[in-house]
């Protein structure tokens, strides 16, 4: 979320100085940037805060782009912990699944694998065992070709697709 000061005309707003009980931030970078995670148990709040003064009131700036959704449930969460109160669970789209987690894991041992120049076969074998490799002919096996796409979808996430996870986009 990007906090900038607000326009003339919003004194109420909060003012920069409410983010001081919010730690831990970072300090201020040399363009008066700080970028900096609020820790919450209900889930953290990524911060980037542009021309600090502690006592000017501050606005969110909110990109119009693909993610506005997400960005404008993230600044409701931050409000509400503004406001003393529990921030609320993380949007869907920013969890990671349990079965999302485990191809991430898989596609890590298979880019490592592929990375090193072992076969398909031999990624194969280390991920789902000889015994299940051997089971089948290699060449029509549902295993070798969960093993090509699961290095391809690596390769492409090594090659910037993991901005896509950054982003929490589907």
């Amino acid at each position: 979320m990007i906090l900038v000061p607000a326009p003339d005309g919003f004194s109420q707003a909060y003012r920069f100085e409410a983010l001081a009980d919010l730690s831990p931030l970072l300090g201020p970078e040399p363009r008066g940037e700080c970028h900096g995670v609020v820790n919450d148990s209900d889930g953290p709040h990524r911060l980037w805060l542009q021309g600090l003064g502690t006592a000017m009131p501050m606005a969110a700036l909110v990109p119009l782009d693909e993610t506005v959704l997400l960005r404008l449930a993230g600044l409701l969460r931050f409000k509400r912990r503004l406001d003393g109160h529990p921030a609320g669970a993380l949007p869907r789209a920013w969890r990671i699944t349990a079965r999302l987690r485990e191809r991430l894991l898989g596609m890590i041992r298979a880019l490592d694998g592929h990375l090193e120049g072992a076969s398909y076969r031999e990624i194969a074998q280390v991920l789902h065992g000889s015994d299940a490799v051997a089971r089948y002919p290699w060449k029509t096996s549902s295993i070798r070709g969960q093993t090509i796409r699961l290095v391809a979808d690596a390769v492409a996430t090594m090659n910037g697709g993991y901005r896509k996870l950054l982003r929490a986009s589907s």
